[in-house]
């Protein structure tokens, strides 16, 4: 497999989680399930810090582990076709896809979680940089919550570190020039 190839296949099979990550600040902009559109944390502190902070809903999490979950099953039917075969990273005909694309989602949304919860110990406000952290921890969320069942390779979850930390700083650049959001970062 070449290099472009590789790069295409690590994107390819990490959909699901960038479809996870991108719905909260979506949905977020959009008047739908405004009954989710409560805090995860109930409003509830520890050590006199809020848990995640007023900006991790239900809303969110739910809405992106559902995408997310599509996602990925939208990748098990699209197996059939011998371009996309060639690009998986996995053999979406042998693996369970459901428990698949509820993983890496669920861990996507873990793993903004977990940050989100490490930023307020360390008393950062939400939005505040935490580099490279807030450009990937979908990233590692996903990787606690797949490798042990999926078995993929470390240099899988490297790759998509970095794809993710170079591609996540160029949108979020193009998206603040366009005024779709509020950090350039």
């Amino acid at each position: 497999m070449n290099i472009l190839t590789y790069i295409l296949s690590c994107l390819y099979f990490f959909l699901p989680a960038y479809f996870t990550n991108m719905t909260p600040p979506l949905t977020r902009r959009v008047n739908l399930f405004n009954f989710l559109d409560k805090e995860i944390d109930f409003g509830k502190k520890f050590l006199g810090q809020p848990i995640f902070g007023k900006h991790k809903s239900w809303r969110g999490a739910i809405l992106g582990t559902l995408f997310g979950f599509l996602v990925a099953l939208v990748q098990g039917y699209l197996y059939q076709f011998p371009a996309v075969q060639k690009i998986s990273l996995l053999d979406y005909e042998q693996i369970n896809i459901f428990l698949f694309g509820f993983l890496i989602s669920a861990g996507a949304i873990f793993g903004d979680l977990l940050f989100a919860f490490i930023k307020r110990r360390l008393k950062m406000a939400p939005g505040a940089r935490f580099i490279p952290f807030d450009q990937t921890n979908y990233v590692i969320g996903s990787a606690i919550f797949l490798t042990a069942i999926f078995k993929i390779g470390i240099m899988v979850w490297i790759t998509l570190f970095i794809l993710t930390f170079l591609l996540h700083i160029i949108i979020n650049r193009i998206g603040y020039y366009l005024k779709l959001h509020c950090a350039r970062w």
